[in-house]
């Protein structure tokens, strides 16, 4: 007796090698090609966002924040007072 597997949501998984065979052949062309176009273009936004990132990388960026706090530290004790 096979034992019963389930996935995550509480579904039975099937263990029939041809029903997922069956699901896989009516994935057509037109739809491969739509999740190949959507994973390249998921891709090309990673690098292009890790290349703007590289190239627009300022390292005072952190010593920016310490000043700003400043600032409003110096504008909170000027109403507060």
């Amino acid at each position: 007796m096979r034992q019963i597997q389930f996935d995550p949501f509480g579904e039975a998984v099937t263990q029939d090698l041809r029903a997922v065979g069956r699901g896989e052949a009516r994935q057509g062309p037109v739809s491969r090609a739509v999740l190949r176009s959507g994973v390249g273009l998921f891709w090309i936004l990673v690098i292009g966002i890790v290349a703007a990132r590289v190239a627009y990388f300022d390292p005072d960026f952190a010593e920016k924040f310490g000043s700003v706090a400043a600032v409003t530290t110096y504008i909170q004790a000027l109403f507060s007072a």
